[in-house]
């Protein structure tokens, strides 16, 4: 096998490697895959305006999310079943967060428990909420989670049903016999059985609660002393709402472009909600990163760090808790480069004037530069 030289690469390694069920399931969008093709496009018509003549041989990439501190802007996010992709699962994928000085965010349908991936040592853990109908089965995940070290909730909030994905309607997508949703284990919610569609459709049916609403935000915090990530905003209105309701944060999310299809990018859709957020909470993004100058451009309009999570599972396939290291490896070092190459040793000096986008009115004079 020739060296991986990027983060895209190891989407074609793990294609090779994964039963076409497994991964049809990890790589699909929904319906016509607009948004799925978007959330990468978008970035490709943002153009950078670097900046010359900068000292820049000493860097520093690090940064602090709801008081963390962490090595880089650049985290996992919450992708379901990971054990499907290779057999260490979310453990590989602790340990290499861990070793990389990042936070990982461990999915409610994680096939490992929160108590299994806290036993991998320590790390800054975030864990991703379903809400399910059965509010007590709700409130004893999160003191598991709470109880495992676990730091913070990502609240998704984007998935009242589950998007419609052909890929897996077409293979009759189910989770294989031989692993089980690990957190619901013991509770009749870890099965998920063979559907005439998809069998995660009909779980996600008859488990998670559509009455979702903005009170349950603030009946989350009653629960818990964890801060909460509202996962799955992409408007100003619901930026606005997030902060009243008390969230310690947004990620600007449209699920991988598994939900709804012809969202905008979450890149196009990032710099409307940091508006709207005033700077009173912090705003994340995910969907589509695959390299370090991505990450810059999320950071230049406003984001204060991104996750990865189709990265992770396609690195883990091929390569396991390694594979993933290298991603993180690989993102990390482009990301230096861009903000060497653009005049930035830091991220506060990532500014709004490093990017130009195809919405930005043509620049007048600006004010001559001050040496």
């Amino acid at each position: 096998m020739e060296e991986v030289t990027n983060v895209m690469e190891y989407e074609a390694i793990a294609k090779k490697k994964l039963p076409k069920m497994v991964f049809d399931y990890y790589a699909s969008g929904a319906e016509d895959q607009w948004t799925l093709a978007e959330n990468r496009n978008a970035f490709s018509r943002i153009l950078f305006r670097p900046r010359i003549l900068i000292d820049v041989s000493k860097m520093d990439m690090s940064t602090t999310v709801l008081g963390f501190k962490i090595s880089m802007p650049i985290m996992i996010a919450p992708t379901a079943m990971q054990k499907m992709a290779h057999p260490e699962g979310e453990y590989a994928t602790a340990r290499a967060a861990s070793a990389a000085g990042t936070i990982m965010t461990l999915s409610s349908w994680a096939t490992s428990s929160v108590e299994e991936v806290a036993s991998t040592g320590p790390g800054i853990r975030f864990f991703q909420l379903y809400v399910y109908k059965d509010r007590n089965v709700v409130a004893q995940l999160v003191r598991r989670a709470e109880r495992a070290g676990f730091k913070a909730i990502a609240l998704t909030v984007d998935t009242p049903r589950l998007g419609r994905r052909e890929a897996d309607i077409k293979n009759r997508f189910v989770l294989p016999p031989f692993l089980t949703l690990k957190n619901f284990e013991g509770l009749d919610l870890g099965k998920m059985d063979q559907a005439s569609d998809s069998g995660l459709a009909s779980y996600v049916a008859g488990q998670i609660d559509r009455t979702l609403s903005w009170k349950d935000v603030q009946w989350l915090q009653t629960i818990t002393s964890l801060p909460i990530l509202v996962k799955g905003v992409l408007t100003a209105e619901d930026a606005r709402l997030a902060v009243q309701a008390g969230a310690a944060g947004i990620i600007v999310s449209n699920h991988g472009a598994r939900q709804l299809d012809y969202v905008p990018s979450t890149i196009m859709a990032l710099e409307e909600v940091v508006k709207a957020a005033q700077g009173r909470i912090p705003v994340f993004l995910d969907g589509g990163v695959r390299r370090g100058t991505d990450v810059f451009k999320a950071l230049a309009l406003g984001a204060s760090g991104i996750f990865i999570g189709r990265p992770v599972v396609f690195s883990l396939a091929a390569e396991g808790e390694a594979g993933i290291k290298k991603v993180l490896q690989m993102l990390r070092d482009e990301f230096e480069l861009t903000m060497a190459l653009s005049g930035c040793r830091s991220l506060n000096e990532i500014t709004r004037n490093h990017i130009v986008t195809e919405w930005d009115a043509p620049r007048a004079a600006l004010p001559a530069p001050r040496l």
